[in-house]
């Protein structure tokens, strides 16, 4: 494995590469596991100045498309939005290994694939 630490505008370019593909996202945040699977459309960017405590991030990325989330308890449902959101902070560490990104952040680690069918 060529694992590989990227800057953020790296990690944004290589992803932009991956809309139009069926992928899974697995978000592992304290005891928190959820696995989601959706048809990328497109990425984007927020910012929320408008904070109203620590816990909410400044920086979000949005992948948009649709989908189904599994979650602990649950079970397989739709996404609640045409988007998922993962926050960034400017401690997020992107990691590359050509067919897998990570992103860990102090609140946890999220894995983006593409799915194998």
């Amino acid at each position: 494995m060529s694992q590989r630490y990227l800057t953020i505008e790296e990690f944004n370019q290589l992803l932009q590469k991956w809309n139009g593909e069926n992928i899974t996202i697995a978000k592992q945040e304290l005891s928190d596991h959820d696995s989601i699977s959706m048809k990328l459309d497109s990425i984007s960017y927020s910012k929320d100045t408008r904070r109203m405590d620590g816990y909410e991030p400044m920086h979000t990325i949005q992948l948009n498309g649709s989908g189904h989330i599994e979650t602990d308890g649950n079970g397989l449902q739709p996404l609640p939005d045409s988007y998922y959101e993962i926050p960034l902070e400017d401690t997020t560490e992107y990691q590359y290994d050509k067919n897998t990104f990570k992103l860990v952040t102090e609140r946890g680690m999220y894995t983006i694939e593409i799915a194998n069918d």
